[in-house]
């Protein structure tokens, strides 16, 4: 008796477990529905990935911190501009030229 009341216990988990993916299924489809664009749908899967991100959204963080320390910061303050300072105004291209070819190397 015990293992045809487990049998359709089992059975009514994996009838409840079948319908809630075809609810998810419908709900999908019913939520695209007129959003078929490409970038309406790489939209959405950008937007519902980082929604539901955890760890994710911490790493992104901090990549977006080195990223701004690395172009913005380290830019400022490390590498100044040797073309405004060197060259005339107005005659950038004719200094890089110039430059380029007096430091290649002779062959």
């Amino acid at each position: 008796m015990a293992r045809k009341r487990t049998k359709w216990i089992f059975f009514i988990y994996i009838c409840r477990i079948i319908r809630l993916v075809v609810n998810a299924w419908r709900k999908a489809k019913h939520e695209t529905m007129g959003k078929s664009s490409f970038f309406h749908k790489a939209f959405d899967l950008y937007y519902e990935g980082f929604k539901n991100m955890t760890l994710g959204k911490t790493l992104w963080m901090v990549l977006a911190i080195k990223l701004f320390i690395i172009f913005v910061i380290l830019k400022l303050f490390f590498f100044p501009d040797f073309i405004k300072s060197n060259a005339e105004k107005g005659h950038e291209a004719e200094f890089v030229s110039e430059e380029m070819v007096e430091r290649v190397p002779d062959r």
